[in-house]
C-alpha cells in the first residue's frame, strides 16, 4: 500500500471528511426545505391549480423511480460514488436553470423533473460513503445526518420568512444557489477504499431483496410515503388556507425536522433497543394519527405543533432505520443498489402516486380533510403489511443465503 493510498484512506475517515459529509447533508436536505414545503407556493403563484400542482409533483416524483437505481447501479459496478455524486450535484444545478426560462406546465415539469433525475444520484452514494466513512470510528451515522435536518430547518424558516417580505419566486432562486453550494461541497468530499466482497456476496441483488421480510418492509415504506402526499403537496397551502402566515408555517415546519434531530441523535439506540420491526411499526401508528389529527384539527396550533413533533417519527426515525435494515440485511455490494431501490420504490413510486391522488382530491383545499383521513389509512395498511413477517425475520443482523 503507498504512502498515498494510506493517506487517502486517512482522509476519508478523518474529522474534516465527516465535517464536510454534514455539510452536504446540509446542504442537500436545505435544499429540500425550500423545494419541499414551497413548491406548491411558487406554482400557485405562477397560476396552477391544485390539480396541476398535484399532477406536476407525481410527474417530476417519477424520475425518482429509475433514476436512483440507474446511478448506484453504476456507482456498485465500478466503485466510484463520489464522482457520481459530484456529477448528479452538478447537473441538478445545471438543469435547474431551466425553471428560469420556462413557465408552462410541461416546461416547468421538464425541468424540476431533469433536476430529479439527477439529483437522485446524490442520496444514495452520499448514505454509503457515510456508512463507511464512519464504520471504523465512534461517530454514529446519526451525528453526520442530523446537520441535514439543521440545514432544512434553517432554509425553511428563512425561506418561510422571506415570502412573507418578497414573492413566491423567491423559492427558486434559494434553490438555485443552494445547488450550486451543493456542488462545490461535494468536490473535497473523500471516499473510503473499496472493500473485498466474499463470494457469497456475489450474484443478484433480487437473490436477497426478493426476500419475504425485504418484500414487506418495501411495501411498507411505499405505503408510507404515499401518506405524505397532502403534506409534501399542501401543507403550506393548507396553512395558509387556515390563516397561518408564512413565517408561522416555516417554524412548524422546523419544529418538525428539530424534533427530527434529536431523534437522529438517539436512533442508533433505539434500534439496538428496540429492533427495527417494532420501530418501523411504531413510526406507521402514530403517523396515521399525525395525519388524522392534521384532518381534523388542524385550526389549533397546538394540535398542528403536535403532529409536526412526531415528524422525528413519521421521517426521521423510520429513514434511520429504514437505512440500517437495508445495511444489515444486504451484502455490502449491494448496499447502494439496495438504497436505491428503497428510495426510488419507495419515495418515487410512493411519492408519486400520493402527489397524483392529493393532488386530484385536494380540490383548492375543500377536500382537505379526505386527503389526510385516507393519508391515514395508507398508513394503518402499511402497519397491516409489517404483520406479514416476524420482528426477529427483520432485526436479524445477517441476511440468510437464498
Amino acid at each position: 500500500m503507498t504512502a498515498d493510498h494510506t493517506t487517502g484512506l486517512g482522509r476519508a475517515h478523518s474529522r474534516t471528511n465527516l465535517v464536510l459529509l454534514a455539510l452536504t447533508y446540509f446542504l442537500y436536505f436545505g435544499q429540500l426545505g425550500v423545494l419541499v414545503p414551497y413548491l406548491g407556493i411558487f406554482l400557485d403563484g405562477r397560476g396552477f391549480t391544485s390539480s396541476d400542482i398535484g399532477n406536476l409533483f407525481a410527474v417530476i416524483t417519477l424520475s425518482r423511480i429509475i433514476g436512483p437505481s440507474i446511478w448506484a447501479g453504476l456507482a456498485d459496478r465500478s466503485g466510484k460514488a463520489l464522482q457520481i455524486l459530484r456529477l448528479g450535484c452538478f447537473l441538478s444545478a445545471l438543469c435547474f436553470l431551466l425553471v428560469f426560462f420556462v413557465s408552462s406546465f410541461w416546461g416547468l415539469t421538464l425541468a424540476f423533473g431533469l433536476m430529479m433525475m439527477f439529483w437522485t444520484a446524490v442520496l444514495p452514494q452520499l448514505e454509503v460513503i457515510t456508512m463507511q466513512a464512519v464504520a471504523p470510528g465512534k461517530t454514529p451515522y446519526g451525528q453526520v445526518r442530523l446537520w441535514g435536518s439543521v440545514g432544512f430547518i434553517l432554509l425553511t424558516v428563512g425561506v418561510g420568512k422571506g415570502l412573507d417580505l418578497t414573492s413566491s419566486e423567491l423559492p427558486v432562486y434559494v434553490s438555485l444557489g443552494v445547488l450550486c453550494l451543493l456542488f462545490i461541497s461535494a468536490l473535497f468530499l473523500h471516499q473510503p477504499a473499496l472493500q473485498q466482497h466474499s463470494r457469497e456476496e456475489t450474484g443478484n441483488l433480487w437473490r436477497f431483496a426478493g426476500q419475504r421480510p425485504f418484500i414487506v418492509f418495501m411495501l411498507s415504506a411505499i405505503l408510507l410515503q404515499i401518506s405524505f402526499g397532502p403534506y409534501y403537496g399542501f401543507f403550506a397551502l393548507y396553512m395558509r388556507d387556515l390563516q397561518y402566515s408564512g413565517q408561522e408555517t416555516g417554524l412548524l415546519i422546523a419544529l418538525g425536522v428539530l424534533a427530527e434531530i434529536g431523534i437522529f441523535l438517539i436512533a442508533s439506540r433505539l434500534i439496538r433497543q428496540f429492533g427495527v420491526w417494532t420501530l418501523l411499526m411504531g413510526c406507521l401508528l402514530l403517523t396515521a394519527f399525525r395525519w388524522y389529527a392534521l384532518a381534523a384539527w388542524a385550526d389549533s396550533p397546538w394540535i398542528v405543533m403536535t403532529t409536526q413533533l412526531i415528524h422525528a417519527l413519521s421521517f426521521g426515525l423510520n429513514h434511520a432505520t429504514s437505512v440500517h435494515f437495508i445495511h444489515q440485511y444486504l451484502p455490502g455490494r449491494f448496499h447502494g443498489r439496495g438504497q436505491a431501490l428503497y428510495i426510488g420504490i419507495a419515495f418515487g413510486a410512493g411519492g408519486a402516486l400520493g402527489n397524483y391522488g392529493a393532488g386530484q382530491i385536494w380540490a383548492q383545499g375543500t377536500n382537505s380533510y379526505t386527503a389526510f383521513a385516507l393519508a391515514a389509512l395508507s398508513c394503518l395498511a402499511g402497519a397491516l403489511v409489517l404483520l406479514l413477517v416476524r420482528p426477529k425475520q427483520m432485526d436479524d443482523s445477517q441476511v440468510s443465503t437464498p
